[in-house]
């Protein structure tokens, strides 16, 4: 951006250097970081510069790759880019945006180390302190944020129809989630305690009851995911034993049973698709892609990779260009013969692919398309709250209603099927008719 360039020339104290977040290092000579922070890649959130004179300068932030250097969001200047930035785009007939990080803009005045603020350090990062709710953090989730979502949602009401923003907001729980998306705010954010809940009956009520209620407290629009371009295949983390708190949501570990991670996968699908709300797929989960876990090192791109020494291999897994073909030399997603991919697609794609799917009854991907279809046809599943059935402590059985009612088995026994007509099941029933393992059903009474 021609900002940093101008930045650099202009020297500490300018204008233009304002505009980022430039600090005088620590030390007799500035040559320790100003703080304590670190990059969400690994290594230290600073990088000292070289001053036009040739001697060793300044620091300027960087919470994630060096590339991406933070813009200071107390600069007015900074502020009416952006500004002019939504206008551009909104003029133009864009419906709306995802904002990257969005619980990062504004940073605690003084730039105060993280010290023991309810987060703990490690070698190369600093992370919350376990069975802890960190909700004061010098720069992540501050309260500060919300003075510039109110600006941005005034703007996106100006034009007809209004435009609509989706937060990309890593936060502690579903209350902190739902500030973002008052109604002066965002309008919806992706729902990361669901996908970091574990396959476990209690702890994914417990994260569903917490964001209907959080949700509902300000008017907002629940939304449901369970992967995304950060975090490994869903199909891939259910087919590890699941824990209390699913942390391995990038590094995966212990055995793992890829048919009985795509089985929790498509019962997981029948889940979400029944709760209220809107639901985020992630390109590839319709064609039940597991996590790629053996890319070569040398092909690994990710910046972590580099940053962290070469010990966390990122997650290139997850990022693997889709095959849509079963054929041709990247499986369709460029012409045959021409140049690779950026990241590899392993030989397994192959029955993976689109055209092998299509059609293909009891594929994922036929799947998918039955579950949308039919959630389409059930106005149950669109207008009416949800209420809970008795059931097993190892199910969930809930109703929306009355007319369409959702169990999911998640326990080792198979389970009675609600009374009705099953319309679709993740899996084959018992053969009396119980609901397996990892399997889920809808009835309509």
């Amino acid at each position: 951006h021609r900002w940093f360039p101008e930045a650099l020339a202009a020297g500490p104290g300018s204008a233009a250097r304002d505009r980022y977040v430039f600090r005088d290092g620590l030390g007799p000579d500035g040559s320790q970081r100003p703080n304590d922070w670190v990059s969400c890649f690994g290594g230290p959130a600073w990088t000292r510069v070289v001053e036009a004179d040739g001697t060793p300068g300044q620091w300027y932030l960087h919470l994630f790759a060096p590339e991406q250097p933070d813009v200071n969001w107390e600069n007015a200047e900074v502020r009416a880019e952006f500004d002019e930035t939504l206008h551009f785009w909104f003029a133009r007939g864009v419906d709306g945006f995802r904002i990257d990080v969005a619980h990062s803009l504004l940073k605690e005045a003084g730039l105060p180390d993280v010290a023991e603020r309810a987060w703990a350090r490690q070698p190369d990062r600093i992370v919350p302190v376990p069975d802890t709710n960190p909700t004061d953090h010098p720069h992540w989730d501050r309260d500060e944020v919300h003075e510039i979502y109110r600006g941005w949602r005034a703007i996106a009401d100006s034009y007809d129809p209004p435009r609509v923003f989706v937060a990309e907001a890593w936060v502690p729980d579903p209350s902190r989630m739902a500030r973002y998306l008052r109604p002066d705010e965002l309008h919806a954010g992706f729902n990361f305690d669901f996908l970091r809940c574990p396959w476990v009956a209690s702890e994914l009520r417990v994260v569903i009851d917490d964001t209907l209620r959080e949700h509902d407290a300000v008017g907002a629009h629940a939304t449901w995911v369970l992967s995304n371009h950060d975090v490994a295949r869903h199909v891939s983390r259910y087919a590890r034993p699941q824990t209390h708190r699913n942390t391995q949501l990038v590094e995966l570990e212990g055995d793992v049973d890829l048919e009985v991670g795509t089985r929790r996968a498509r019962a997981a699908l029948l889940l979400e698709l029944a709760l209220p709300g809107s639901v985020y797929v992630y390109q590839g989960e319709e064609f039940g892609l597991p996590e790629v876990e053996d890319l070569p090192e040398e092909s690994l791109q990710d910046p972590t990779w580099e940053r962290s020494g070469r010990t966390e291999r990122g997650r290139d897994g997850c990022r693997v260009p889709l095959p849509w073909s079963a054929n041709g030399s990247s499986f369709g997603f460029g012409p045959d013969g021409g140049d690779a991919p950026w990241l590899p697609q392993p030989a397994w794609y192959a029955s993976y692919a689109a055209d092998a799917e299509v059609g293909v009854e009891g594929s994922m991907l036929e799947f998918y398309r039955a579950a949308l279809h039919l959630r389409r046809g059930l106005p149950a599943l669109r207008e009416t709250p949800l209420v809970w059935r008795d059931s097993p402590a190892d199910a969930l059985v809930f109703e929306r209603g009355p007319g369409v009612v959702c169990a999911v088995n998640f326990g080792p026994d198979p389970i009675a099927a609600p009374a009705g007509t099953v319309v679709l099941a993740s899996g084959p029933l018992a053969d009396d008719g119980s609901v397996p393992t990892d399997t889920a059903v809808w009835v309509v009474a």
